[in-house]
């Protein structure tokens, strides 16, 4: 299949605003309402599956392959409706994690179904719900492919342990961006940006779960074990670089634009986006920092009270099989999360598909592999102190 210039993350890692997402109803979530939790005993409804052989999935634009000439055609969720005899109401309705939170939060802290069978969202949104109770364990007799092949550096997030509750659909990593031609050097630490060449032309992400963590790496932290006296450390410094005017500001998704046009030389940026970046501007690097990077997931969960459970957890392995992974990345090229989905690109006989299996930013190399982590979440208690200090470093 050839690749298509898309922007698909553009849509998704998007900043939290206010108090991190602690407001209105995002407040239920990230401040720990007790009345909002959900015990194990109440999650799960009648599986309807085996009398209708359907279900919604409810998912991020741009997230799955189409059919170049038809683009309404999704192949790779055809050849499961095909194979299964399940029809499949695929929604594309997410574009902000807390927006779609206050969408389908009043059904589920009032213990109604969502009539959704299958959701997409960011893994430090996965913990909220986790944390509330509001998805379902799946049954991983069902699941042999993701059981097999899951990559094992996402087999168990703090918020999820053994993801016993979600599956990873994409992932990716947040590391360094830079235009290696404009400044003339290479960038292999997170303290690099601080260099006197680069005053005024660094960008830092503005929201709070999508930037601390690599920050907190060039600290020497270890991002899977963190504590309150790291958050704070980073934010000194943080602070002194906006001092002294070193960061030009912070951002969203609109580094791409400043990187791009040489407004910016260095920046802190999302693997997928580089992608496309360097399909314009060779010049473009990304780099995962020798203290390393952090590695994220955009996850299936299975909220409560889905009528469709089993029909569910079978589509979510049917993407975990190498072949349809293969066919799924070489249209969203986000980093695969079923490794061996690389030799079936590599295998292909097709060029295109055989360069993204040699793609680091797609399937990461050992070297790459070794320095990446998944950083522990915000928790409930914390995330009120963390947003507030973070939140007027940013300016938001």
């Amino acid at each position: 299949m050839p690749l298509i210039p898309r922007t698909p993350s553009l849509s998704r890692r998007t900043l939290l605003r206010g108090l991190g997402g602690c407001t209105a109803l995002g407040a239920l979530a990230g401040c720990g309402v007790p009345a909002a939790y959900v015990a194990p005993g109440d999650r799960a409804a009648t599986d309807r599956s085996a009398a209708e052989p359907r279900l919604t999935w409810a998912n991020w634009p741009l997230y799955i392959d189409t059919d170049d000439e038809r683009p309404s055609r999704r192949p790779t969720l055809e050849a499961f409706e095909k194979r299964t005899g399940i029809s499949v109401e695929y929604i594309e309705e997410i574009n902000d994690n807390d927006e779609f939170f206050g969408k389908i939060s009043p059904s589920l802290m009032n213990r109604q179904p969502t009539d959704r069978d299958l959701i997409v969202i960011s893994d430090w949104m996965c913990g909220r719900f986790v944390r509330l109770g509001w998805v379902q364990e799946m049954d991983r007799s069902r699941q042999p492919n993701v059981t097999e092949y899951l990559d094992p550096l996402l087999r168990s997030p703090a918020f999820d342990p053994g993801r016993a509750c979600t599956v990873p659909w994409q992932s990716g990593i947040t590391g360094i961006a830079y235009n290696r031609r404009r400044l003339g050097r290479e960038i292999q630490h997170v303290s690099d940006l601080w260099a006197d060449d680069l005053k005024g032309r660094v960008t830092l992400l503005s929201g709070l779960d999508e930037a601390f963590a690599l920050l907190m790496l060039g600290d020497g932290v270890d991002i899977t074990d963190w504590r309150a006296d790291d958050f704070h450390a980073m934010c000194d410094r943080v602070e002194k670089q906006v001092a002294k005017g070193q960061i030009r500001r912070f951002t969203g998704n609109d580094y791409i634009k400043d990187l791009a046009g040489g407004d910016v030389w260095a920046c802190q940026a999302y693997s997928g986006d580089v992608i496309q970046l360097q399909a314009d501007d060779p010049d473009i690097e990304f780099v995962v920092p020798q203290e390393g990077a952090e590695l994220w997931a955009e996850s299936l969960m299975i909220p409560n009270l889905a009528r469709h459970k089993a029909n569910a957890e079978r589509l979510i392995d049917h993407y975990y099989q190498p072949e349809v992974a293969a066919e799924l990345v070489s249209w969203v090229n986000y980093v695969c999360p079923v490794p061996a989905a690389r030799d079936v690109l590599a295998s292909s006989g097709d060029a295109e598909r055989a360069a993204l299996a040699e793609d680091p930013l797609i399937f990461p190399d050992a070297s790459m592999r070794a320095r990446l982590a998944i950083a522990r979440d915000i928790a409930a208690g914390e995330r009120a102190e963390f947003a507030k200090r973070w939140n007027g470093i940013v300016g938001v």
